[in-house]
């Protein structure tokens, strides 16, 4: 299962896309997290449902120098074959 997230807000030059790496690596969700040109943090999350019901907690208000205004998020019922997280550049 995926979970797919948008995070709004002061998002970037936070140590957000590190954070979400960090507790991704600690609960074993693979997938990405990248920038966006419009300000926005994208994750692409890939684990079972409780898993990624987990992490989107844990992930949900960012680390200490964010200010998350707004997330959009959906589960889907797919799998992309990721084998381990990634900051995309």
């Amino acid at each position: 299962m995926q979970l797919h997230i948008i995070f709004a807000g002061r998002v970037q030059g936070v140590g957000f896309r590190k954070f979400v790496k960090k507790k991704a690596d600690e609960m074993g969700v693979k997938g990405f997290v990248r920038n966006l040109p419009d300000g926005t943090v994208e994750v692409l999350a890939e684990a079972n449902e409780e898993t990624l019901k987990k992490f989107f907690k844990e992930i949900e208000n960012g680390p200490p120098l964010a200010s998350v205004n707004g997330i959009r998020y959906e589960f889907l019922e797919k799998e992309g074959g990721y084998d381990e997280f990634k900051i995309e550049y």
